[in-house]
């Protein structure tokens, strides 16, 4: 269940990264509310998968998918670059969560 949480609080914590890019387009109360909630519910799942992960990898962890997602996100929805070491270092991010899962 812990590992659950902290994927979800990942996933909240890349909502929250989108919203960013809405509120500096859209300058709205919705946009504001929305990366509230977003980054809000991160936190909130963040810390109740850090009631059972050790710290260091629940931290590790959630940054890696919330950094990751972010990149791929941006690619996606708002045209950023797409190169290969831009994936190389997406991958590289992820493996080292994983690593530290195996090793933790």
């Amino acid at each position: 269940m812990d590992w659950a949480l902290l994927i979800l609080a990942g996933i909240f914590e890349m909502f929250g990264v989108l919203m960013i890019n809405k509120l500096n387009q859209d300058r709205n109360a919705t946009s504001f509310l929305l990366l509230l909630a977003g980054f809000g519910f991160s936190f909130l799942f963040l810390s109740l998968a850090m009631k059972t992960l050790p710290m260091g990898t629940a931290y590790a962890v959630w940054t890696g998918i919330g950094a990751s997602g972010g990149t791929i996100l941006g690619m996606i929805f708002y045209g950023e670059p797409r190169n290969s070491l831009r994936i190389l270092f997406i991958a590289m991010v992820l493996g080292s969560a994983v690593g530290l899962k195996l090793v933790g």
